[in-house]
């Protein structure tokens, strides 16, 4: 298998094991020392794949997820639309990413209930 096909493998198995909440497979994409910045759309800058992997499992217990969709247990619902900008690297014979930055060209966020 060629690089190119190998990082598009790799991008597709981030999105199935956050889709299904595979944290163990997850985990197996990201760099130790992953730099994950979501700065330019609402979020924050998360250093280290442990780190990022405490962020998801908190962020995303308890909803469904598909790609950019997130609909939480109390009917909170996301729909975002934006770029990856992403670094990757091959060690040990797998590619993984080492940084990853989320642009948003869109976000909808409903559902949500004033107090």
């Amino acid at each position: 298998m060629d690089d190119i096909e190998a990082i598009k493998q790799l991008k597709a198995r981030y999105f199935r094991t956050m889709d299904t909440k595979d944290w163990a497979g997850m985990r197996q994409v990201l760099s130790d020392d992953v730099v994950m910045d979501t700065t330019e759309s609402g979020g924050g800058v998360i250093r280290g794949a442990d780190a990022f992997m405490e962020f998801l499992e908190q962020t995303l217990a308890g909803t469904v997820t598909l790609h950019d969709h997130i609909v939480w247990p109390d009917g909170t619902r996301l729909h975002g639309d934006g770029h990856y900008h992403e670094t990757y690297e091959l060690a040990g014979g797998a590619w993984r990413i080492t940084s990853s930055t989320l642009t948003r060209l869109r976000m909808d966020l409903t559902g949500i209930e004033s107090t």
